[in-house]
């Protein structure tokens, strides 16, 4: 597939670190709002950069384009691209906005277009070992799952040293101003949506507890550093899940059954060790095994970068599935449904505030197939 990447920030480095292992995707070119930062990208890495967004949207060599804009132009860019008659996978979220969110796959679905969106980590070694395990009911009936996404006190960090590959400084205002809930929540949503189906309530709580996270620039938009979810899925199912960006790093999810616990340490490293603790009797007490043993990944480990963090992530996996589902003519796994479900989950648990609530989630999607490498 020919691809364009709008969006030249700091997250189009993350992507380019992993397009090199994705040798069915050519990228065509870039494009970018602010041209100085595009002439930079497109100089760094070697690429065409288009002198604007509709520049990029005229060449009809281009058969799809990455939306990695600031969330707030997620929903502005999207459209424009299917107007044009490009499929569209959007980094998350698809848009800030439920009903402009519906809007963007009600019009893919009317073009013949794909609309997908990360984020891909669904795809992951981790996740498909983990939900393997899940069907073939390693620990029982599932009866809860806790998924903490805590990063510790970024604005306590040297963020203002952080840089992508090409030299592009993270942009804490808007990390700060989307917040963590919408930037993080999808990483763990997306897993338990494919293993649990879709979600039917979300009872959540939401709150910004340090409003003066920069010291130099004030923040137009207190966006909630603390959230905390249950979600009750129409399998029965319920989670509890949490993001922010105070308590000290947590990337850690637990699925409980009846017979033991399925754990992994870390969403973000596609291949974080999967375990399985047991559940034992002896005599008259019931407890779990104080050892884990592991459940073996289902596909060899794959080395995408030697950096921390997120950047471990293959970031372009998403855009192959698409790819593939659009050469199969078929809708990919991160379908407009499935995405538009998640972000409605998303912002349900951005927006519940201190008063906090129930929501009962109004989108759905059909069940998602598992890889094939992971049957």
């Amino acid at each position: 597939m020919r691809i364009a990447i709008v969006g030249c920030g700091f997250v189009a480095d993350l992507y380019m670190g992993t397009l090199r292992l994705h040798p069915e995707l050519e990228l065509v070119g870039v494009a970018d709002c602010d041209a100085e930062r595009a002439a930079h990208f497109s100089s760094h890495h070697s690429v065409p950069a288009y002198g604007s967004l509709a520049e990029l949207l005229a060449d009809r060599t281009v058969e799809a384009v990455l939306n990695l804009t600031n969330p707030r132009s997620h929903y502005d860019v999207s459209k424009a691209c299917l107007e044009a008659g490009k499929h569209v996978y959007s980094e998350k979220p698809v848009a800030m906005d439920f009903d402009l969110a519906r809007e963007l796959v009600e019009m893919a679905g009317a073009r013949g277009l794909v609309l997908s969106g990360a984020p891909g980590n669904l795809l992951g070694e981790t996740a498909q070992t983990i939900w393997k395990a899940l069907r073939e009911q390693v620990v029982g009936k599932v009866r809860v799952v806790y998924a903490e996404l805590d990063d510790g006190m970024l604005h306590r960090m040297p963020y203002r040293k952080w840089a992508s590959e090409s030299g592009i400084p993270w942009p804490s205002k808007d990390e700060f101003e989307v917040g963590c809930t919408l930037e993080h929540a999808g990483y763990y949503l997306t897993w338990l949506a494919a293993f649990f189906g879709p979600a039917e309530s979300v009872t959540a709580f939401s709150s910004c507890q340090i409003p003066d996270k920069l010291t130099d620039v004030p923040l137009d938009v207190q966006a909630p550093d603390f959230s905390v979810a249950c979600i009750r899925f129409q399998s029965g199912v319920v989670a509890r899940l949490t993001c922010g960006i105070i308590a000290p790093h947590d990337h850690s999810l637990r699925i409980v059954g009846d017979e033991g616990v399925l754990s992994t340490d870390d969403c973000w490293y596609f291949t974080s060790p999967v375990h399985i603790r047991r559940r034992m009797t002896i005599r008259r007490r019931s407890f779990m095994t104080p050892w884990r043993r592991k459940y073996p990944l289902v596909k060899a480990p794959q080395r995408v970068s030697r950096r921390r963090g997120a950047a471990q992530m293959d970031f372009c996996r998403g855009v192959v599935e698409m790819a593939t589902a659009v050469a199969e003519k078929r809708q990919p796994r991160l379908s407009a449904e499935f995405c538009l479900h998640v972000n409605e989950v998303v912002l349900a648990i951005q927006h519940a505030g201190h008063a906090g609530g129930s929501y009962r989630v109004q989108s759905t999607f059909e069940p998602i197939a598992p890889m094939p490498w992971a049957m």
